[in-house]
């Protein structure tokens, strides 16, 4: 976790949210002796060592709380979390469901099936679609495809937990069928597919990527596999993550980028990206807290979507911060990923996940926008850094501004939005509270002082004053961005650089991650494209005007290895 300065110097600070307010006094260091007394405060009973590493991430905590000290919150800023009253049963009773008319696409144009049939490896999800609905392949054959693709390239990429093979093969015979027999459910009928092994699925091991439950059951379907299965898509794998949602490293080893194999893939949505990239599967859905979609995307090469908050159901997904976890797909192209938004949302809200209930709007294609008439800010003081990919994101703008997008410079708010990591770190000890308590904790891979175990002991700490103190900020965030963002329709930042990744992650804002060149060293690289809450159609519609001018969507590793 990076480290916020403390507000240690006597003087004023102002974020933009309120009056002035007096810059505290420095505070004393806490000690072991203080942890200790606190540990006892609370009931919990950590090792020496463990409640060492904690001491010093407890620090770390109190300079975020420091800061959202110094923002005015008058009385009338509520917390960002919304209390619900209604149990289950209420709110599917008061469910309104209207059919999906998510719009037209653009015409596919004649797809042939190639001569060699390996190039399939690397065809878009429109491509295969078109394939299988003209019956120029079967999807039992092209199941088979990427379920040999997958034996054959796992042992190096570590990206599959579990291969569902005898539920795809089941699947794509249904899908044959239903299709020889007209009855063809749309793009996605009878391609394969895969989630990230947080995800369950009925008869399969969800395991989380984490030692203490690699032999988990949960016998049942998440909501994004049950949506993919009513538009006609067959699950062939569970892939890696890094154990519980962080990072590459899993029970089974580091995932690796097929660009580069020595190198991790970065995480957690690990497994989906490798896959995808290496051209194991079409497509595949990951989920983003705090860049879990963006930074696996970076370093294979895939286009990610990390869809607005609450527009995908998380329902039965292993929850690591309610507030934040979304889930969304990677392919190889912007197209791709509207194609299985459009099948993810389908169906409405989902009365399992409250955050569903949210959506102003239902998805719809706006690949018919006229991008010329389009209003898109850039994240100035980000792009005028100095940084590594800093040529390959310039020319990105020359791009667009070549398509006649009208580009617009911008700011982002001023709350510092790490001050804010906490709020994360809260609710993922309150998500797994049961195994820090318990000690199965000491079974993960990863033991170091900002690994999980660690972040979870040290987050016991986290007084509930400060956690509500922080969702009352995140209120004025959300507002300060509404407000930085008016009359635009998207906007672009560099993946890395500035408080972008953050700060949509935390007001839930929709991006995608696209390709946009390469290292001196041959690795993949991204640039982030961010659009209103709920307008994913219109950041796609941009997404793939830039793919259409550009090609860095089409490359792929050459997997020697």
């Amino acid at each position: 976790m990076k480290r916020i300065l403390p507000l240690l110097t006597v003087g004023l600070v102002s974020f933009g949210a309120g009056a002035l307010i007096p810059r505290p006094a420095a505070l004393p260091e806490i000690t072991m002796p203080m942890a200790r007394a606190a540990q006892e405060l609370f009931g919990l009973s950590f090792t020496e060592a463990q409640l060492d590493s904690t001491r010093r991430n407890l620090t770390s905590y109190r300079e975020s709380y420091q800061t959202l000290r110094g923002i005015s919150l008058p009385n009338s800023v509520a917390p960002s979390l919304v209390f619900d009253p209604r149990p289950l049963r209420l709110r599917q009773a008061m469910l309104v469901t209207t059919k999906s008319d998510v719009g037209k696409l653009p015409a596919a144009g004649k797809i042939k099936l190639p001569s060699n049939r390996d190039a399939l490896a690397f065809y878009t999800v429109r491509q295969l679609g078109e394939l299988l609905r003209t019956k120029q392949i079967t999807s039992e054959e092209l199941t088979t495809f990427f379920l040999a693709r997958l034996k054959k390239y796992d042992p190096q990429l570590h990206c599959v937990i579990t291969l569902t093979e005898d539920l795809a093969l089941q699947q794509a015979r249904q899908a044959d069928q239903e299709i020889k027999a007209g009855k063809y459910r749309g793009a996605l009928h009878g391609v394969p597919f895969g989630v990230k092994d947080l995800f369950r699925a009925k008869g399969y091991k969800t395991t989380w990527g984490s030692v203490p439950y690699k032999e988990q059951t949960l016998d049942e379907d998440a909501a994004v596999v049950e949506r993919l299965r009513a538009a006609g898509a067959v699950l062939v794998a569970k892939l890696t993550l890094g154990e519980l949602a962080q990072g590459d490293v899993w029970f089974g080893g580091k995932t690796r980028t097929p660009w580069d194999v020595t190198k991790g893939s970065s995480g957690s949505s690990a497994g989906s990206a490798s896959a995808v990239a290496a051209g194991l599967l079409p497509f595949a859905i990951g989920t983003e807290t705090l860049g879990s979609i963006v930074s696996p995307s970076t370093a294979c090469g895939v286009t990610g979507l990390r869809p607005t908050y609450g527009r995908v159901s998380r329902a039965n997904a292993m929850a690591l911060s309610w507030s934040m976890d979304k889930a969304g797909p990677l392919a190889r192209s912007a197209e791709d990923c509207a194609l299985v938004l459009a099948a993810l949302t389908a169906a409405g809200p989902d009365p399992r996940d409250p955050a569903t209930m949210l959506a102003s709007n239902t998805f719809r294609y706006a690949f018919d926008a006229d991008v010329k008439k389009l209003k898109v800010g850039y994240v100035k003081a980000s792009f005028d850094q100095d940084y590594p990919t800093k040529a390959n994101d310039q020319a990105v703008l020359e791009v667009l501004h070549k398509l006649g997008v009208e580009l617009v410079p911008i700011t982002l708010p001023t709350i510092p939005p790490a001050s804010l990591r906490f709020v994360l770190t809260a609710e993922g000890a309150a998500a797994f509270d049961d195994l820090t308590r318990s000690g199965r904790d000491q079974q993960m891979v990863l033991q170091n002082r900002f690994a999980w175990p660690n972040t979870f002991r040290s987050s016991r700490f986290i007084p509930a004053v400060e956690y509500i103190q922080a969702q009352r900020v995140r209120s004025l965030l959300i507002e300060q961005m509404d407000t930085q963002l008016k009359g635009l329709d998207a906007y672009v930042s560099p993946s890395f650089v500035g408080t972008n990744l953050v700060l949509t992650n935390l007001t839930g804002h929709p991006a995608v991650a696209l390709p946009n060149g390469f290292t001196a060293q041959g690795l993949p690289t991204t640039i982030t494209f961010m659009g209103q809450l709920y307008e994913e159609g219109k950041l796609l519609a941009l997404a793939k005007a830039y793919q259409d001018a550009t090609d860095f969507d089409q490359k792929h590793p050459a997997l020697n290895f």
